[in-house]
Order: C-alpha cells, then structure tokens, then sequence
C-alpha cells in the first residue's frame, strides 16, 4: 500500500481530492480511499501500486499544493539530517556575512552556482571564504543577529519529532558560528558545520579542513543509522542545494525543500510551496500532535 499526501500551502478543496483520486485511477494505481489529517490543509491518499506513475500524475496537478508519495509502511521518521541555509534558516550565511565586507553580490553569484551543482563545493567556500580576510569577527554575531532568522515550520518540525523519540542532526556547508546556536535554537541534538578561522579579531580568509561537504552530509546520515540501529528507510534528509544530493539520495524520504532544479528532479520527494510542517503532514503526523 501506497500514501499520496496533499498538502496545501493555501486551502485544500474538496474538488482537489476528487480530481487526485480520478487521475490515481486513470494512472492505473488503484486508489482505495481518503484519510484527512488536517482539514482543508492535508490529506492522505491510498492507492494500491505504481507510486511513480502517482507522482508524475499528481505533482504540479494543482495550484500551490505539494504532493508527497511514499509507502504506507514506515512513514513516520526516526532520524532527520537536515541542511542550514535555506533549509531550516532563511538566508545563506556567507552571502549575508558577505555583505558586511560589502562583496555580497560577487560571493552570492558563486554560491547559487555552487548550489545548482555547477561548481566544486569545498573549492568554491574556498574561494569565498578567502575574499573575507580581514572582515572582522564581530560581523558573524552582527550577521547572527541581524540576518539569519528561522525557515517558518523549521522549531516545529524538529521539536515535534524528536518529542515522538526521533533524533536530529544539523549538518551544514555553512559555519558553527551560525549552525551551532540556530541548532540550539531549533533544537537539534547534534551539529556538525565548517570552522571559520579567526586570528585575533579578524577573519584569516580560511575555513579548517576537512571540509564539510556532500561526502560528509552522507556520511553523517549512514553513521547515524549503525549508530541508532536503524534501517535507512527509517530516516528522512531534507535540503536545498546540491551538496544536500548525496543524502537525500540515501534516505528513506529525501526531500528538496524549496530546491534548486537539479535537487528537485533527483529528490525522492519536493515541497515548493509549503513551509517545513509539511514534512510533518508527509509523515501522517495531525497539527493536533504537534509541538508548537
């Protein structure tokens, strides 16, 4: 058995199930019936096979309503490894801290290409980085402070899960000056993220090797699962970028949040319109049940 949860980042109509179930049924899936989880919001579909041809049938079909597909068995997640920038917080962290040494412009151009996968990662926060010798240390706590707010749905997604007994990674291509009080804030039990170098009150223009990169962030998801003792369809991968790929890659439910073209169209699963309490929609978990 097959779920195909709808969520609406607007309203959810009655019209939209109906034509959800008609094309499940002209896709040959065999739908079996319906499953409110918040009403005009969410809902769950039940169909019994073919859960590709269900995603191409559905995905994009109506306005401002993400469609996850997975099977029924499993759905709830006990680990979540999750991206930083523009995944749980709003913003990417070295545009913006960039933007204090008044080049913002010049390093985002290299992060969006570095995100689209057009460049070597760990080669071009390299070459980020550099051009910020000398910006002083006290911009990451400006930048921290006056820039980097929370993804609506991050706090909520992750306390609600870990109250049901999951656990939460934060692993980052960003900076622990960031990463570790947003995990904090949000409430991960562990974070993992790049080591900006400072010498006195200054930035060196260098990042610690190794660098955190794909490899890590895959690494990071298989040895959570030995660790837990969990099997990997147990585990779900959210992120952005093409650095998040390798993990999304590898989890039971990997999923492009509000994703580059390249990550949406390799992703297990997309959300383009909601915020990040769809990811709780997609695991059959109410709005009644969660931890605000």
């Amino acid at each position: 058995m097959f779920i195909a949860t709808l969520i609406a980042a607007d309203r959810l109509e009655a019209a939209d199930i109906s034509s959800a179930l008609d094309k499940l049924s002209d896709a040959g899936c065999g739908p079996r019936g319906v499953e409110t989880l918040d009403e005009d919001k969410a809902s769950d579909l039940f169909f019994d096979a073919d859960p590709a041809a269900a995603r191409a049938a559905l995905e994009g079909a109506f306005d401002r309503v993400d469609v996850v597909v997975q099977p029924a068995e499993g759905r709830e997640k006990a680990l979540i490894v999750a991206d930083m920038d523009s995944t749980m917080i709003t913003v990417e962290c070295i545009d913006e801290l960039a933007d204090y040494a008044g080049i913002k412009a010049q390093i985002a151009e290299v992060t969006e290409a570095a995100m689209r996968g057009e460049l070597d990662f760990a080669e071009a926060l390299d070459a980020r980085v550099a051009l910020l010798k000398g910006l002083g240390a006290d911009a990451i706590d400006r930048c921290l402070a006056e820039r980097v707010r929370l993804m609506p749905g991050a706090r909520t997604l992750v306390q609600t899960m870990k109250a049901r007994g999951a656990t939460a990674i934060l692993v980052s291509g960003g900076f622990t000056r960031f990463a570790e009080p947003v995990g904090a804030q949000i409430g991960f039990d562990r974070v993992i993220a790049n080591e900006l170098l400072i010498v006195g009150d200054a930035l060196t223009g260098a990042v610690a090797k190794p660098i955190v990169d794909s490899s890590t962030k895959e690494v990071t998801l298989l040895g959570a699962l030995t660790e837990l003792g969990l099997d990997a369809s147990a585990t779900l991968a959210v992120g952005d970028g093409a650095n998040d790929l390798a993990m999304i890659r590898k989890a039971g439910l990997g999923v492009a949040y509000h994703a580059k073209p390249i990550v949406a169209a390799a992703a297990g699963a997309r959300i383009d319109h909601g915020d990040l309490t769809a990811l709780l929609y997609a695991q059959g978990i109410a709005r009644s049940a969660w931890v605000e």
